[in-house]
């Protein structure tokens, strides 16, 4: 196996980590915002203006990072940026939840964000041909 053929199975499997990953993050968010419309048909009280904004970022979000798996697994170019940021605020709300002696959440998602990072952005662009 000659080292071109080597970097680019090593490019290739970044690439599946990242979509795979991108694809739970994503998943992970739909249902987190499903959870909340759960818990709000249960409770007793509900303030409808924040509810419903917290939902409505969950589902720009949770598809936010769906198209971004999808831009990664067929290789464009448009899924990079939002990978990025999204899990860069990921560790940012890792480190509140360490604050908070949620360590068993915080940790998994310290790993997952930073995993996902090292990915996206060491995958190199493949030149566009007209």
């Amino acid at each position: 196996m000659s080292a071109e053929s080597s970097k680019h199975l090593s490019q290739s499997a970044r690439r599946n980590i990242v979509t795979a990953l991108l694809n739970l993050e994503g998943a992970v968010v739909l249902a987190l915002g499903a959870f909340l419309i759960f818990k709000s048909i249960t409770a007793d009280s509900v303030e409808l203006a924040p509810l419903t904004g917290e939902i409505l970022f969950a589902a720009i979000g949770g598809l936010g990072l769906l198209a971004s798996a999808y831009s990664f697994k067929n290789k464009r170019r448009f899924g990079r940026a939002p990978a990025v940021l999204a899990n860069l605020i990921a560790l940012g709300v890792a480190k509140y939840q360490f604050e908070g002696g949620l360590w068993f959440v915080a940790l998994p998602l310290v790993i997952v964000a930073v995993i996902t990072l090292y990915c996206a952005v060491t995958i190199v662009p493949e030149s566009e041909e007209n």
